[in-house]
């Protein structure tokens, strides 16, 4: 078996894979593939995909069996978020998705260190398990989670770590009722912060 073929029958648990719109931060509306990987230890509370924690849970697939969904798909790019996608391994993956010629964006806390190559990182850093140093530099936007008060001083923490030119946002916690209005206010005295709205939740979008 040569090293590309061996490569392509790698299996990643995957709590679903669908077709639709980026619906956050600097690419919402665009055309998009998501790979959800099962597996999380970040545990954050207030987190709407619970059911990607176990990572023994889910089905495996072949780096054989995503590829030719995300090619029948035709996106504008292939999303690998998760659960922390980054707890697994993500080169063989990531090369067979650009072998395609497709792009590639990932969505992650960054707990662990990068795997793969990528166009596009999104880094939603949570204090509960806190990121690796080198994704901060790495990160091609910057996205905070809102539910309490003390959030917006990790989201202050965390924009002096980026890359001074990448767009930072602020995202309301899903379920907290006060967290936009919080957002609204704190982006109208820091300019420098942008609002992230969980578009695909509104206009009931999987």
């Amino acid at each position: 078996m040569s090293p590309i073929s061996g490569s392509l029958s790698v299996t990643y648990p995957i709590a679903e894979t669908f077709h639709s719109l980026q619906g956050e931060g600097a690419w919402a509306g665009a055309n998009a593939f998501f790979i959800r990987l099962g597996g999380c230890d970040v545990h954050c509370p207030w987190c709407d995909q619970k059911e990607t924690w176990p990572t023994q849970h889910h089905p495996r697939k072949t780096v054989t069996e995503l590829v030719q969904q995300a090619v029948t798909a035709k996106p504008s790019f292939v999303v690998i978020t998760g659960g922390e996608p980054l707890m697994h391994n993500l080169q063989s993956l990531c090369q067979a998705l650009k072998n395609q010629g497709l792009r590639l964006h990932l969505e992650t806390s960054g707990a662990y260190p990068l795997t793969g190559q990528f166009d596009w990182i999104t880094l939603s850093p949570k204090p509960y398990k806190l990121p690796q140093a080198e994704i901060y530099s790495l990160a091609n936007e910057l996205k905070v989670i809102i539910s309490q008060e003390e959030d917006f001083s990790w989201a202050e923490m965390a924009a002096t770590k980026v890359k001074v030119d990448i767009p930072l946002y602020l995202q309301a916690e899903w379920g907290t009722e006060t967290a936009n209005e919080r957002i609204f206010d704190y982006i109208l005295s820091h300019p420098q912060w942008r609002l992230s709205m969980q578009t695909h939740k509104y206009l009931g979008l999987r």
